[in-house]
């Protein structure tokens, strides 16, 4: 993994580094509330030699000092000591140890004085307060038993209070701010170590170059997520130039993909392309059926068939009535253009539904009887084949075989790299080829976002200036099947005079239910008249835009 991909995980997991460092700060300040306070107090004591007069008469202030300063490792000596710990444990009525009450006490020396400074630390601040003061007291007793006969002022120097004792106001332990902060930085590096763990060892299918670096297949195109469709409406309308954010990257998207499948093989472009993906939830019938939209939009007869014979979905995304179809036709009881429906979306396209569910997919679908019927579509059209997922059935491994090739369609963020080199093994297995790998629902913003599509977006809006006031426009989304139905029917009017010259015997564009072929005319005859929509040079040309 490269830095930037290292960098990508923690966009990707911002949210839980700052839930845990969220925990951390707050873990940081629970301990303080567990802990028991520390209150420091201190004292101080000043030592001073014992003088008679005539001695106090001739001594001066300086030779005292020293006096008292030559005293004072003595006095530090003695401060440690568990007879003064003793005697400040008796003064107080502790019940406690002296080697525990000394563990409480620091006695320290200021430089170049001769006093003496004692900080007690207790649970409150009156005893700290009272444990320093006792201390004092103590000392400058066990001095005169010590240094002297044990009577009170008996040794040369003594110990004198020289600073009442002060109560601290606040604690010592625990520092709430310094254990909020350490609990902050742990917390941020827990949550760091967590989402570059986390990328590591995440194997879902993330951008495009890792997919190609790691199984070796190209990717043919990448489907931002849609907002607006549903179950119910799958179909992504040919674009308006002028349309903006997510609605112009998905159709723009489509496009690319078409121009990708178009220029894959300049010399044998592929003619009969299966659809599928490695498991169910990837939005493979929806790409397909967009796919079939977006190539029938650029003037090529296309024909669209529901191969997935188990969960068949093309009939409801189309509005399609879902009875005779497929199986009908491999079983010997319709004829191929009496279950072929023509749809409001594209003139050029044409729907062949699965019809009713066999007892057998696997072996309907590999059958000679399907690899004719592909065989006299792909004469005269492009043909997509919406086929189920490869790894719980076989039944994509079989039309991928009987086809040019297999389009494996992968959820982002979903789909593993396991999955889908299984996916690849099962279509090598049965010497299918695959042509490319489509990305579906890549986000627009995020970590994982494709700088491609703020491009687009810019563009979009530079588009959007440049349209002139009231400029026609086709509908983005095929949401609403009545608007969907009107643009069809005035596209159809506009060429229902040069198919009718043609001798297509054309059906009416706007019959969504209605089978594709009239009584009486075959199978040749309709498909010469899709054909016959866009003369034969232009969509030659159309097909390599």
């Amino acid at each position: 993994m490269e830095l930037r991909d290292y960098m990508r995980g923690l966009r990707r997991h911002w949210l839980a580094i700052v839930l845990i460092t969220l925990v951390g700060l707050g873990t940081g300040y629970a301990w303080t509330l567990l802990q028991t306070p520390v209150y420091e107090g201190s004292a101080s004591g000043l030592l001073k030699p014992i003088l008679t007069a005539d001695e106090a008469a001739q001594t001066s202030s300086s030779a005292e000092d020293a006096m008292a300063r030559a005293k004072i490792p003595t006095f530090l000596d003695l401060a440690e000591s568990e007879r003064v710990a003793q005697g400040a444990i008796d003064e107080l009525g502790l019940e406690t140890t002296p080697a525990a009450v000394i563990n409480r006490i620091t006695v320290t020396n200021p430089t170049a004085t001769s006093i003496l400074k004692v900080s007690a630390q207790a649970a409150t601040p009156d005893e700290a307060s009272d444990l320093a003061s006792a201390w004092i007291a103590s000392l400058g007793q066990v001095a005169d038993e010590v240094l002297g006969d044990g009577s009170a002022g008996s040794s040369d120097v003594t110990v004198e209070a020289y600073d009442a004792a002060g109560k601290p106001t606040s604690p010592i332990f625990p520092d709430v701010n310094t254990a909020v902060v350490v609990g902050g930085v742990l917390g941020l590096g827990f949550g760091i170590a967590f989402a570059l763990v986390r990328t590591v060892s995440d194997r879902r299918i993330r951008i495009a170059d890792d997919i190609e670096a790691r199984v070796g297949v190209p990717v043919v195109g990448t489907i931002p997520v849609a907002e607006g469709l549903s179950r119910e409406s799958r179909i992504i309308a040919p674009a308006d130039p002028t349309a903006k954010g997510s609605k112009f990257a998905v159709s723009e998207a489509f496009r690319s993909l078409r121009t990708n499948l178009q220029f894959m093989d300049v010399d044998d472009p592929p003619r009969s392309i299966v659809v599928t993906s490695p498991l169910p939830g990837d939005g493979k019938s929806m790409v397909a059926a967009n796919i079939a939209v977006a190539l029938a939009e650029s003037g090529r007869p296309v024909v669209l068939v529901d191969g997935d014979l188990r969960r068949s979905t093309v009939a409801k995304t189309f509005g399609l009535p879902s009875g005779a179809g497929l199986t009908d036709v491999l079983a010997g009881r319709a004829d191929l253009i009496d279950v072929m429906h023509r749809t409001p979306v594209s003139e050029h396209l044409v729907v062949l539904t699965a019809g009713s569910v066999p007892p057998n997919p696997s072996e309907v679908l590999g059958s000679a009887r399907m690899r004719t019927v592909l065989s006299d579509l792909t004469k005269h059209a492009m043909v997509i084949v919406d086929a189920p997922p490869l790894l719980p059935v076989t039944d994509s491994a079989i039309l991928a075989h009987q086809t040019d090739g297999a389009i494996l369609v992968v959820g982002l963020g979903n789909t593993t790299y396991d999955l889908v080199v299984k996916a690849q093994d099962a279509l090598a297995k049965a010497s299918g080829r695959l042509l490319g790998i489509v990305l579906n629902r890549a986000p627009l913003k995020g970590a994982d976002a494709s700088p491609y599509y703020d491009y687009r977006k810019g563009y979009s809006a530079h588009l959007g200036e440049q349209t002139e006031p009231g400029a026609p426009a086709e509908p983005v989304w095929a949401d609403d099947p009545a608007a969907a139905g009107a643009a069809a029917k005035g596209r159809a009017t506009s060429t229902k005079s040069s198919a009718a010259g043609k001798g297509t015997g054309k059906a009416d564009a706007d019959s969504v239910a209605a089978p594709a072929g009239d009584s009486g005319q075959d199978f040749e005859s309709f498909i010469a008249g899709i054909d016959g929509a866009v003369p034969t040079e232009p969509r030659r040309r159309a097909g390599r835009n």
